[in-house]
């Protein structure tokens, strides 16, 4: 679901939505892989997912049997795509990639769901980055189709832990290999066979200390009835806190935080101490933000050149909404 040349792509090898892909078309099986790769993650993060919980544990953990049902409805999405990747690849004479051995960090029903609210919305944020690949109208047209209902996906799962679904006015578009290098944290082996792939991971970044989620206004104490974690009430950073993240080595001194959020990229000046780098969260920075060490501030871009460290993934309390009225006079 993250490369969008991918998908449609293989959605015109299916003939499904479109027609053939003409000459013009360039069928990258390495890319195609890249996506099989990381379907296969969602597939399975779901399936696990639904194995390890009832129905019952849903409920008491708070949510309903709809609620339920939508979630299998996701899980059925993800195995489509799967089916069609997977689908294309051997049309195009080419063995598609088995699924890898993961580890998600997930212990209860909250938990899953929190990650699957971070997954799907970096699965949103890919189709966007991937959004200059296409040349062909009719791939455009079969990309947002399939950006709608990722979108959907996300939404759902914000709401369900209490986020405000659409935080921020606009996606994030996130590049490929910002991509590959969250994805690779859930991964622990791929079979032999599996085709390598052209992807390096930029050094881990996280954030420092609990992330926690609830926006609504409505945020309070859990039900006696309804089991869940200690800090389900506690609200995540807002713009103007000063939130630490810890790399996977020593960060530079004159380093920067950049902040991409939306449709805008913001590079803070960080306070360094060893691996530790903190800085005030900027007020553009709404919802699902990803936040990168990097060596410049390149002026609302981010430029893989300067990444030293990152992404790590920053949820960001929205500002109350407001709005004009006279507008519509």
């Amino acid at each position: 679901m993250f490369a969008i040349q991918a998908l449609t792509l293989c959605a015109a090898l299916a003939g499904s939505v479109i027609a053939a892909p003409t000459k013009r078309a360039n069928i990258d099986t390495t890319v195609l892989q890249f996506a099989l790769t990381l379907e296969h993650l969602e597939n399975v993060f779901y399936k696990q997912a639904l194995e390890k919980f009832s129905l019952k544990e849903f409920e008491q953990a708070g949510y309903s049997a709809n609620y339920y049902n939508n979630l299998k409805y996701i899980a059925h999405d993800e195995e489509e795509h799967v089916k069609l990747l997977s689908g294309a690849l051997t049309a195009a004479g080419v063995k598609p990639v088995q699924a890898c051995t993961y580890k998600f960090p997930y212990t209860d029903v909250r938990s899953f769901i929190t990650l699957s609210s971070v997954l799907e919305g970096v699965g949103t944020s890919a189709y966007l980055g991937g959004a200059p690949l296409i040349t062909s109208k009719d791939y455009l047209t079969v990309a947002g189709s399939i950006l709608v209902t990722e979108a959907l996906h996300t939404s759902m799962q914000r709401s369900a832990i209490d986020e405000v679904p659409m935080a921020n006015p606009y996606g994030t578009p996130l590049d490929p290999t910002s991509v590959y290098t969250l994805a690779a944290m859930f991964i622990e082996s791929c079979p032999a066979s599996n085709a390598a792939l052209p992807f390096k991971p930029f050094p881990s970044l996280q954030v420092d200390g609990v992330t926690s989620t609830c926006e609504e206004p409505e945020c309070g104490k859990p039900r006696n009835d309804v089991k869940r974690e200690e800090d389900y009430a506690c609200a995540p950073p807002s713009a103007g806190n000063s939130v630490t993240f810890t790399a996977a080595g020593d960060v530079a001194e004159g380093s920067y935080l950049t902040f991409v959020s939306g449709l805008d990229v913001v590079s803070v000046s960080g306070t360094v101490q060893g691996k530790n780098i903190t800085a005030e969260v900027p007020m553009q920075a709404q919802g699902q933000t990803y936040v990168f060490v990097t060596s410049k501030s390149e002026g609302g871009k981010l430029v893989a050149a300067d990444v030293t460290y990152g992404p790590a993934i920053l949820e960001v309390n929205p500002p109350a909404p407001t709005i004009d009225y006279a507008e519509s006079k």
